[in-house]
C-alpha cells in the first residue's frame, strides 16, 4: 500500500502501459501510402509503430518507450486529480475507464493525428482508421481499467484526520 496519490498513479499507469503496449503490438492496421490508406494483409504494421513515428523513430523500442513514458504521467496525473475519488475499487474502476475515454479522445483522436501531420479526428473520418480507433478505444479503456484498479489496490490515503 502507498500513501502517496501521485506514487500509486505512477505503478498503476507502468503497469497498465505495459499491459496497453503489448496490445498495441500485436494488433495491426493499415500501412499509410501517400494516396490514402490500404487494407491487404501485406500493407499492415503493428500499431505500436505510430507511437515511434511520434518519435521519428520506426523502432518497436521507440514504440515502448514513448508508450510507457506517456503511462506514467497519465498515472501520476490521475493518481494527483482523482486520486480521493479512485481510492477504493467501484471508484477507481469507473474513473479509469472515463479516463481511459478522455486520454483517448485527447491522445488518439487529437495529439496523435495533429503530430502524424493529419487533421484531429481524422482516425474516425478516414475510413480504413475507424477500426483502427475503435480497437483503441477498447485499448484505452481496458487501460483505464487497469489504471484505475490497481490504483485503488495500492493507494492507502491512511487514517482520516480532522
Amino acid at each position: 500500500m502507498m500513501r502517496s496519490r501521485i506514487g500509486a498513479g505512477i505503478v498503476a499507469g507502468l503497469i497498465a502501459g505495459v499491459v496497453f503496449g503489448v496490445m498495441m503490438q500485436v494488433m495491426t492496421m493499415p500501412m499509410p501510402h501517400e494516396s490514402g490508406m490500404s487494407m491487404p494483409a501485406e500493407g499492415r504494421m503493428p500499431m505500436i509503430t505510430m507511437f515511434a513515428e511520434v518519435l521519428r523513430s520506426e523502432s518497436l523500442i521507440a514504440g515502448w518507450i514513448y508508450i510507457l513514458f506517456s503511462s506514467v504521467m497519465m498515472g501520476g496525473i490521475f493518481g494527483y486529480v482523482l486520486g480521493g475519488r479512485a481510492a477504493r475499487i467501484g471508484g477507481g474502476l469507473a474513473w479509469g475507464a472515463l479516463y481511459g475515454v478522455l486520454v483517448w479522445v485527447l491522445g488518439a483522436l487529437i495529439l496523435m493525428p495533429i503530430l502524424g501531420g493529419m487533421d484531429a479526428f481524422s482516425p474516425l473520418t478516414m475510413p480504413p482508421m475507424r477500426p483502427v480507433a475503435m480497437t483503441s478505444l477498447v485499448g484505452h479503456v481496458l487501460s483505464g481499467l487497469i489504471l484505475g484498479g490497481v490504483f485503488a489496490g495500492l493507494y492507502n490515503p491512511g487514517p482520516a484526520t480532522s
